[in-house]
């Protein structure tokens, strides 16, 4: 299963929630990798600047006000309901991502692909912390315990700035045109940050369609088919 997510988009912080959830019920959960991939949707920001979520909405998209308010309050509710507390949007800041979406790449790259999206996340939403400049991934560098001159030569290079690139490119073959957004089993294509029940209910379904009941009994006992009802021998 892969998952492709921004940063900075509330959704993806709650799709990723949501995700986590519904693998956790699943059935058959032991044998479910989710695999996390960059979406990066702010790379039009200055690097090295950061602005507030109000000034955003209202440049970006024109939203601004009791609009602002009303919409972005509506998700820190929802991630308020499933647990996910504090959960800062409206008041919280944006900036180009692309430097984190590498550190991303990097972590992942030493075995710490869950880990280091669940403390971003953790980190930008659930303490409002700026996670922008190469210092501020150094710190989340650390808290995973990854090494700090190792990551700061990564990052320094941009070893992964084509890697990040590629990894957008690869969902929008897939159709994605935003994000979140989840592929399961390669073949189911899910837009947005799904409820864990609609997202469970996916999961088993890919399940069952490669997992189809095999026959715990053999042997030529009558059945019925497409050319009718077998008739039983007479002795």
């Amino acid at each position: 299963m892969d998952i492709w997510s921004e940063v900075t988009c509330p959704w993806c912080g709650l799709g990723h929630h949501r995700l986590e959830r519904a693998v956790e019920r699943f059935e058959h959960a032991g044998v479910v990798e989710v695999v996390h991939h960059s979406f990066p949707l702010s790379s039009s920001f200055p690097e090295g600047r950061t602005f507030s979520v109000r000034e955003a909405l209202l440049r970006q998209h024109g939203v601004g006000g009791s609009q602002a308010e009303s919409s972005t309050r509506r998700i820190e509710a929802l991630a308020a309901a499933e647990g996910l507390s504090p959960y800062r949007v409206l008041d919280n800041q944006v900036g180009n991502t692309d430097l984190a979406h590498e550190f991303l790449a990097h972590a992942s790259a030493q075995g710490k692909d869950r880990e280091a999206w669940d403390a971003i996340f953790d980190a930008y939403f659930g303490r409002a912390e700026s996670v922008f400049c190469l210092d501020d991934l150094l710190v989340l560098g650390d808290r995973l315990e990854l090494d700090r001159d190792g990551t700061h030569r990564a990052l320094s290079d941009r070893r992964y700035q084509q890697q990040v690139r590629d990894d957008a490119l690869r969902a929008q073959r897939l159709g994605a045109t935003g994000a979140p957004f989840i592929v399961v089993d390669g073949r189911y294509g899910v837009p947005g940050a799904q409820d864990s029940d609609t997202l469970l209910d996916l999961l088993r379904k890919a399940w069952d369609d490669t997992h189809p009941v095999a026959s715990a009994v053999g042997g030529d006992a009558p059945v019925c088919g497409p050319d009718g009802c077998a008739v039983p021998a007479r002795d």
